[in-house]
């Protein structure tokens, strides 16, 4: 198969998007392995888990938080980062919306006082962080957009049943998001090369059965899990590790970076092994790579933003520094972006509760 993905290099007048706020927001729930494997009576164990995926625990949202109160969270905690101006478009990366009608991100929007903007969900599953992230630079790059505010948020608790023990222990819910407004390429929080990628061959590798027009929820002899996400793990694992690798490796070419310049590597926190494995193919020396996945599970296309959110990482990397981001997921699909580390307070907040419920607490 000829692969000819979109690559974005820097335009000759170096105008680029640049990262000026980063927030992230995370359900105060915290789920252990243990925990896990006692709800949906796996045959498994703390030790597997860890070995397998470098899991030790995750964040769950509770009842009645979905991921548009998640992403609000975000998205007020990345504005409150940039020193809260008012951006002119909003863009949501999921793969679990509020609804499959209409879109998540104009509800966002309107929560966030921000009615009026084009607000629009972009759905490439763990990719969409930096899917997102390459169309708010298109934007900015064609002069097209000043301010563009990207949120990713996944709940993917929602979508995995309890009893696979395959995908069960992985996931985690949380938002993160940045704003990016027009800059100067090479200052710090400046977007370089971007590389992007899919193959739909490969659909059926992470998937959910029934729920959309191919396959109705309600049409007799429905499979009963047929509406839970399913993943084919080794699989996954192997065009995982290929494709981030190559799209990574793709994108310092464009950017005209060696590896060993980096010194922040954030792949999607999928799994431990897949994260270490591209590293090691790219010549990415483990003290320059990040993440969080043992702390907060695979959260899907929040991932990336979630690790540029964590103090800890910033401790260590100096703003205007080179960073790698690289991403797969569903459809399949992939993307890598360079980017100077941004020079950027990370926010936290917890999330939004939703206007629905306080009218349902009073009545």
């Amino acid at each position: 198969m000829t692969e000819t993905p979109l690559t974005l290099t820097r335009p000759a007048d170096t105008t680029t998007a640049v990262i000026t706020g980063i927030g992230a927001c995370l359900p105060p729930r915290v789920v252990d392995n243990d925990t896990v494997i006692a709800r949906g009576g796996l045959r498994t164990d703390d030790t597997w888990i860890r070995e397998r995926t470098g899991i030790a625990r995750r964040r769950h949202a509770d009842a009645g938080t979905s991921t548009g109160d998640l992403a609000v969270g975000a998205g007020r905690a990345a504005l409150a980062s940039a020193g809260d101006p008012r951006p002119e478009t909003l863009l949501l990366a999921t793969g679990t919306p509020d609804h499959p009608c209409p879109a998540t991100a104009p509800a966002v929007a309107h929560r966030l006082g921000l009615d009026g903007i084009p607000a629009f969900d972009l759905s490439a599953v763990c990719s969409g962080f930096l899917y997102a992230l390459a169309m708010a630079t298109a934007l900015i790059r064609a002069g097209s957009c000043g301010t563009v505010l990207v949120i990713a948020s996944d709940t993917y608790t929602t979508i995995v049943n309890p009893l696979d023990r395959e995908t069960a222990p992985i996931f985690g819910d949380g938002a993160g998001a940045v704003l990016v407004t027009t800059g100067q390429a090479g200052e710090p929080g400046a977007v370089g090369a971007v590389d992007l990628g899919s193959d739909g061959g490969g659909a059926d590798l992470i998937t959910i059965p029934y729920g959309g027009s191919r396959h109705p929820r309600h049409l007799p002899g429905t499979d009963p899990d047929g509406h839970f996400f399913r993943m084919r793990g080794r699989a996954v694992y192997a065009q995982a590790v290929r494709h981030m690798t190559r799209s990574a490796g793709t994108a310092l070419r464009g950017a005209g970076w060696a590896p060993d310049t980096v010194r922040a590597f954030v792949g999607h926190q999928a799994n431990q092994r897949i994260l270490d494995s591209v590293a090691d193919r790219l010549g990415i020396e483990p003290a320059h790579r990040f993440g969080n996945i043992g702390e907060l599970g695979n959260t899907a296309a929040a991932s990336i933003p979630l690790v540029l959110a964590d103090p800890a990482v910033h401790a260590r990397v100096k703003p205007g520094e080179r960073a790698l981001l690289t991403a797969f997921g569903g459809g399949l699909t992939w993307a890598s972006a360079t980017l100077h580390w941004p020079d950027a307070e990370p926010v936290s907040e917890r999330p939004a509760d939703h206007p629905s419920a306080s009218s349902r607490s009073d009545s």
